[in-house]
C-alpha cells in the first residue's frame, strides 16, 4: 500500500529531526575525540545507529563531514552574534563576534583539524565540500566587505584600501593561523587577528600600549 502523503511528510520530518541530532552529536563527539579518533563507526554509534545507518543520512562520509563544519558554522554564527536566528545578517560588532568565534575555535580542536583537512580536499571541485567552502567564503567575505565600508565611513578603519581585498586578507589571516595553530598551540589566533584590527584603526595611536598584543 503506498504511504499516505500525511505519512510521507512524517517520515521525512523524523529524517530532518535525526539528521539534526546526528550532526549535533558530531560537533560534541569531534570536540571532544578529535578528527581523527571520531570515525564514522564512533559517530554512528553516539547516535545509536550502524555505519550504514549513519551513512543513510548522508551521500558518503565526505558529505557527512561537510554537513558537520555547516552545522558548525550555523550553531557558531548564531551563538556569536554574527547571524540571527531567522539566518540573516544580524546588525552587531562583526569584529567581537568573529573574535568570538576565533576565540572558541581553540576550544575545539577536533573541529579546527576537520576544517583544515576538508579545505585542502575541497580544493578539487568534485570533492563533497568543494561548493560548500567556496560558497562560505563568498558569504563571509560579503559580510566583512559591508561591515569594512560602515567602518572606513565612520572612521574605524583605514581609508584607501578596498573592502573586498580587506574582507579577503581577514578570511586569509584567520584560515592561515589555523594551519598556524596546529603546529604551535601555543598561538593566541584571536589576539594576532584582533592586532590587524587595531593596525588598520587610523585612530591608533602607535605609541600607546594597548595592553592587548598578540602572542607569537
Amino acid at each position: 500500500m503506498a504511504q499516505s502523503r500525511t505519512e510521507r511528510r512524517g517520515s521525512y520530518a523524523k529524517g530532518v529531526a535525526k539528521r539534526e541530532e546526528i550532526l549535533e552529536r558530531a560537533l560534541e563527539v569531534i570536540a571532544r575525540e578529535g578528527y581523527r579518533g571520531a570515525s564514522v563507526k564512533e559517530l554512528a554509534e553516539a547516535v545509536g545507529l550502524s555505519q550504514a545507518g549513519l551513512l543513510h543520512y548522508f551521500d558518503s562520509k565526505e558529505e557527512l563531514f561537510t554537513a558537520i563544519l555547516r552545522k558548525r558554522d550555523e550553531v557558531d554564527s548564531i551563538g556569536f552574534g554574527l547571524y540571527a536566528p531567522d539566518g540573516s545578517i544580524a546588525h552587531g560588532d562583526l569584529q567581537a563576534g568573529y573574535l568570538g568565534v576565533i576565540r572558541h575555535n581553540a576550544d575545539v580542536p577536533g573541529l579546527v583539524q576537520l576544517f583544515a583537512r576538508l579545505s585542502v580536499d575541497a580544493a578539487d571541485p568534485e570533492h563533497a565540500a568543494h561548493d560548500f567552502f567556496v560558497e562560505r567564503g563568498r558569504t563571509l567575505r560579503e559580510v566583512f566587505t559591508d561591515s569594512i565600508t560602515e567602518r572606513q565611513a565612520s572612521g574605524g578603519l583605514a581609508p584607501g584600501i578596498d573592502p573586498a581585498a580587506l574582507a579577503r586578507i581577514f578570511q586569509a589571516v584567520a584560515d592561515g593561523l589555523q594551519v598556524q595553530w596546529m603546529l604551535e598551540p601555543d598561538i593566541d589566533m584571536a589576539a594576532i587577528t584582533e592586532a590587524l584590527f587595531i593596525a588598520l584603526d587610523p585612530r591608533t595611536d602607535p605609541n600607546e600600549e594597548s595592553g592587548r598584543g598578540a602572542a607569537s
